[in-house]
């Protein structure tokens, strides 16, 4: 016998239900989810669902919250799915945006952030939950919830949710339909939203703060400092979502990309961003400008933007999980022919640092070293010969000498016996030691001097001799205060060290301390970060007994960036002047 779900009934037992409860007419949530019989659970929670954006229920709120658990905790069960959530949870969002006074009375505040977050877990993994989603028409109701119609905390959730429908091949093209509106949105979240987050939360004194702001964020637990974490953590990873979301559209719309390719400062501000570093796998902001290197219209447009070419090359020399996209972006721009001659001049000195690289973090696992010579160097004798106008004479002067170095001067040492190889050795060694002894003495300039001598004899198959020499020559510039060419030295040192299986710590911190000289905080702290990693990584402590302590300098050192590349420093300095 078929159960009829009454219009209006209310459980007076405080959900406080037996383990193996008898279904009644009730309409508590609760006791229909405790129902042991399959089909009166089923046809109950369709009902439910059916009728719960037509009343006005103070309980809706827990329910919500425990639908949220259980989305967030089994996201692959079709069962919540197959009953009309979606359907559901999309008609309490449009309520919400809709009716104020709705939105207002009771805990319903709450309601479009949980909704929209339901959405988003159940569209993570499964296509076919994607297609339900979008055929129960959640999308337009995520689109204003996008569009800020209420505030920053469900515009997190509702890009979440669209990341994860354009994130299946099978559904993508059904979204095209708003892609533009999508798109705008999201560069305007991309580029607004950690101003937003600190202008409507975290700059506010605590009582300012509206009080379900905190509570979601904390989950009623923790106080002040725990909700500025999880706001910074959160005005983060909506950044995260939203350039994932332009990085989709991207790549499958060259509507899109038309699109972005005309949003000059938004490029620029691309650099900026790192999408959250909590998230590897983001994008970030240089996994944009990779995206756009990787199309030509992308490659012109960037090709013309100084700045942006500029910040691409620092990162491609950074520690942090960005640089094998700045080093793919780079090498795609040299290899084009028609953005080439715009780039070259900055982009050669930082490449040819670059050509011992191997690998970078398990990432590239190919030659990268290899293809970067092969892009810098493919038309080397048209512009040797030809004396055409391609680049300036320091980029020439580089291309030269990566020519002299890798080679001329492998052919040279494959042609030499042993015995010729161990003489230069023996010499380039007496030219370091020497150099040792210069730099003790405070002769910088001429210690500087056998470092490079001591280079250019070591053979080129002593990777560990060439670091060290590498590493103490950008000491000495570091002395002489030319942070570009330590920078240059330590780079080619880390380079190396990569093909030993080892990262060399003093070239970290050295490299940290001339990016500090010229200003680039997240390198510094990056490369710092990087430094205390290597030297007292758990494999040491777990080899070593004992406590082991940050050294001061790099605590100071990480103190320092860490302030200077605070998510929302530019956003404090606005507010505060």
């Amino acid at each position: 016998m078929e159960s009829k779900i009454p219009e209006i009934s209310t459980c007076n037992n405080n959900h406080l239900l037996p383990a193996t409860p008898t279904y009644t007419n009730c309409f508590c949530f609760f006791c229909i989810i405790s129902e042991t019989e399959p089909n009166l659970r089923k046809s109950g929670i369709y009902h439910y669902f059916k009728q719960m954006p037509l009343k006005d229920d103070q309980e809706h709120v827990l329910v919500l919250s425990a639908l949220w658990k259980i989305a967030m905790t089994k996201p692959n069960d079709p069962e919540f799915p197959s009953l009309g959530i979606f359907r559901c949870m999309a008609k309490l969002i449009q309520k919400g945006v809709s009716d104020k006074a709705w939105l207002l009375r009771h805990q319903n505040i709450y309601i479009p952030y949980y909704a929209a977050h339901i959405i988003g877990s159940y569209a993570m993994n499964k296509p076919k939950f994607t297609q339900k989603a979008l055929n129960s028409k959640v999308l337009q109701p995520l689109l204003e919830l996008l569009q800020g119609k209420i505030s920053w905390v469900e515009r997190r959730v509702a890009i979440r949710a669209l990341g994860h429908l354009t994130s299946h091949e099978a559904t993508f093209e059904a979204i095209t339909e708003h892609e533009v509106e999508i798109i705008e949105a999201a560069i305007n979240i991309a580029s607004s939203c950690i101003d937003e987050v600190y202008r409507e939360f975290l700059g506010l004194k605590e009582f300012e703060r509206l009080d379900y702001h905190k509570n979601l964020i904390t989950r009623g637990i923790g106080g002040l400092e725990l909700e500025n974490r999880k706001a910074e953590e959160w005005a983060s990873e909506l950044q995260c979502w939203s350039l994932y979301l332009v990085d989709r559209f991207v790549r499958r719309r060259k509507r899109c990309l038309r699109l972005i390719c005309k949003k000059k400062q938004f490029l620029k501000d691309l650099c900026g961003m790192w999408g959250g570093l909590m998230s590897p796998s983001s994008p970030a902001g240089v996994g944009v400008l990779r995206t756009l290197c990787r199309t030509r219209i992308g490659r012109e447009t960037i090709a013309d933007l100084h700045q942006v070419v500029d910040c691409i090359c620092n990162v491609s020399r950074s520690s942090d999980y960005r640089q094998y996209m700045a080093i793919e972006s780079l090498v795609e721009l040299v290899r084009d022919p028609v953005t080439r001659y715009r780039v070259i001049d900055a982009a050669a000195p930082v490449l040819a640092d670059l050509v011992e690289l191997k690998s970078i973090r398990g990432r590239l696992k190919h030659r990268v070293g290899q293809e970067i010579m092969q892009a810098l160097l493919h038309d080397y004798h048209k512009i040797k010969f030809c004396r055409s106008s391609f680049g300036s004479e320091r980029t020439k002067k580089i291309l030269e000498e990566l020519w002299n170095s890798k080679v001329d001067r492998v052919r040279k040492e494959k042609l030499m016996n042993e015995e010729e190889i161990r003489e230069k050795e023996e010499l380039s060694n007496v030219l370091k030691n020497e150099a040792n002894k210069k730099f003790r003495l405070g002769e910088i300039e001429n210690s500087l001097m056998n470092y490079s001598k001591a280079l250019g004899l070591c053979p080129l198959k002593l990777a560990k001799e060439r670091i060290v020499l590498y590493s103490n020559r950008a000491q000495c510039y570091l002395l002489l205060e030319n942070a570009e060419a330590a920078i240059s030295d330590t780079t080619r040192a880390l380079c190396l060290s990569s093909t030993v299986n080892c990262t060399h710590s003093k070239s970290l911190w050295r490299r940290s301390q001339a990016y500090d000289m010229k200003g680039l905080a997240k390198e510094s702290l990056m490369d710092c970060l990087m430094f205390v990693s290597n030297r007292f990584g758990l494999r040491r402590c777990r080899r070593k007994k004992g406590f082991k302590i940050i050294p001061y300098y790099a605590a100071r050192m990480i103190n320092k960036q860490m302030n200077s590349t605070w998510i929302f420093a530019p956003a404090k300095s606005k507010t505060h002047g």
